[in-house]
């Protein structure tokens, strides 16, 4: 029986419309630019981040982000940024008696974000905040610690197989593959996302899961 779901932030629980949106303007390049590539260094494996340098490749990343905020074109959150699923999921989760985390790759004012949101969970962490990203498998080792549950009764959430479910699998955790989200789909039908015990459409589909 499971004792804990903890999630992944982007694309399982909030849409990266508007971050993204906000690097392409500040770097005054057309927003389906930076998207596109965005998708192709993603589908080349390699790390989000890494479209950025495309478009300047001298960029340092949290001298800019530092920059974005003291000009006000910084991280923004709120509840239009969450997919609809969540809060009703998060709740029906937590009706169940299963102990709810958020963990993702986030920066730590994200965390801030997170929680002013008010979400039906127990605990948020980032990886900004733990200063370990996943995959590493110490941000797997601090999410256990943050449950408290033992791995084969928690499960992780994720849309991105390389970040969420093999890692998580290694770690010994049971893994929800969400296809959703560019990675979700992108993936959905590869050996690593097929390793997850579950492949769910929607965080309505995991509490149906978790119920029964």
């Amino acid at each position: 029986m499971l004792r804990a779901v903890v999630f992944d932030v982007g694309e399982t629980l909030i849409r990266d419309d508007r971050g993204w949106a906000a690097w392409a303007d500040w770097l005054n390049v057309p927003r389906h630019t930076l998207s596109a590539l965005v998708g192709a260094v993603v589908a080349q494996g390699h790390d989000n981040a890494e479209a950025l340098r495309l478009i300047r490749p001298d960029i340092d990343i949290a001298a800019e982000r530092a920059a974005m905020e003291a000009a006000g074109a910084g991280e923004r959150l709120d509840e239009a940024d969450l997919y609809p699923d969540v809060r009703p999921a998060l709740a029906a989760l937590r009706e169940e008696g299963l102990r709810v985390v958020i963990a993702g790759n986030q920066t730590a004012y994200v965390g801030e974000l997170l929680r002013e949101l008010d979400l039906p969970v127990d605990e948020i962490a980032t990886s900004g905040e733990w200063g370990v990203a996943k995959p590493d498998p110490r941000f797997f080792a601090r999410v256990l610690d943050l449950t408290g549950t033992a791995p084969d009764k928690t499960v992780y959430v994720g849309d991105h197989p390389a970040n969420d479910v093999r890692p998580a699998k290694v770690a010994g955790l049971r893994v929800a593959h969400l296809r959703r989200g560019p990675w979700g789909h992108l993936w959905s039908g590869t050996a690593e996302a097929a390793a997850a015990d579950w492949q769910i459409d929607s965080l309505h589909d995991l509490v149906r899961l978790t119920a029964g």
